[in-house]
C-alpha cells in the first residue's frame, strides 16, 4: 500500500484527499496542511516510487513499463478502502492532476468533487517536443539533469525559485528507474487526456491555474468550456506550481470550492 498521512477531527467531517505530482511527495502540501487540517479530515498520500511509497527492492524487481494511469489511481482507491473513506473531495497538481482524471474513469461514485493545480488536460507542441527529447536520451542521461531541464522550461522565472528548488529537491529522492517508469507514463499521452477529458460527469471541478503556466493554462481554459460542471480560477503573479507560489490564494479558492460543495451537498440531503 502507499505511504500516506491522516489528519482526522471526526467522522462526520469531509474528507480532502491531496495527490502530488511527479517527482514529488506529501510534503508539497505543506502550506495547504494547516488550513486544511482544521476544517477537513485530511489524506495525504506518496504515489509509487515517491516519497514514504519508495522501495528500492521492489522498485528493481518491476518491469520498466509497469505503471499507468488506472494502476495509480487504483492505488489511492486501496488506501481509501483501507481507512474507510467512502467519498473524498480530491485536489491534486500537476501530474498528479491526470491520476484524479483516470479516477473519474473508474471511480467517479468516490468523488466528491475535484480541485486541479497547474492543471495538465492536454500537452501542447513545446511539452511534446520536450516529452520527445526525453524519450530519446532517458537510458542514457542521468535523470536529474532532465529533471532540471523541465523544471526550468516549467518554471522559468525568478519568482518560480521555490517551486523549482522543492521539485528538484524532491526528485533527487527518486531512482533513475522509477524517473523512466512515471516518464514513460507520459508518452503518446495526449489520446489519454482526450479520453478523460471527454467523460461526462456532474462532479464539481474546479481548475487553479497560473498566469505563467504557458504549457498547460490556454488548453485548460479550451477544456473547461466543454465541461458544465468546471471553472477555472486563474491566479496572477503564478507558475505551474501554483499552490506553492501563490499558496493563500490557492487555499482560499480551494477551501471556498469545497465549503460550496458541502453546504450544496447538505442541502440535497435534507
Amino acid at each position: 500500500m502507499l505511504h500516506y498521512k491522516t489528519y482526522t477531527i471526526s467522522d462526520d467531517h469531509p474528507w480532502v484527499i491531496f495527490i502530488h505530482g511527479a517527482g514529488g511527495s506529501l510534503s508539497h502540501w505543506y502550506r495547504q496542511l494547516r488550513p486544511f487540517r482544521k476544517k477537513y479530515n485530511v489524506l495525504l498520500v506518496d504515489l509509487r516510487g515517491h516519497g514514504g511509497s519508495y522501495d528500492a527492492e521492489q522498485s528493481l524487481k518491476q518491469p520498466l513499463n509497469a505503471y499507468t494511469f488506472d494502476v495509480v489511481a487504483k492505488d489511492v482507491i486501496e488506501v481509501m478502502d483501507h481507512l474507510g473513506i467512502e467519498k473524498g473531495h480530491m485536489v491534486g497538481l500537476s501530474l498528479g492532476t491526470i491520476v484524479i482524471q483516470a479516477m473519474f474513469e473508474h471511480y467517479p461514485d468516490r468523488i466528491a468533487s475535484v480541485v486541479l493545480g497547474g492543471a495538465i488536460v492536454k500537452f501542447n507542441v513545446r511539452s511534446t517536443m520536450l516529452i520527445r527529447l526525453g524519450s530519446l536520451v532517458q537510458n542514457f542521461v542521468p535523470y536529474m539533469w532532465l529533471y532540471k531541464l523541465f523544471a526550468w522550461i516549467l518554471l522559468p522565472k525568478k519568482r518560480h525559485k521555490k517551486s523549482r528548488m522543492m521539485f528538484v529537491r524532491d526528485a533527487a529522492n527518486l531512482c533513475q528507474r522509477e524517473f523512466i517508469r512515471w516518464f514513460k507514463m507520459t508518452e503518446n499521452i495526449n489520446p489519454l487526456l482526450n479520453q478523460f477529458t471527454s467523460i461526462q460527469t456532474n462532479v464539481p471541478i474546479l481548475y487553479i491555474m497560473g498566469d505563467e503556466d504557458y504549457m498547460f493554462l490556454e488548453a485548460v481554459e479550451r477544456t473547461a468550456k466543454h465541461q458544465p460542471t468546471a471553472n477555472v480560477e486563474i491566479v496572477a503573479d503564478s507558475g505551474h506550481v501554483v499552490n506553492v507560489d501563490q499558496p493563500d490564494q490557492f487555499n482560499a479558492l480551494s477551501m471556498n470550492f469545497i465549503d460550496d460543495q458541502i453546504q450544496a451537498r447538505s442541502l440535497q440531503m435534507s
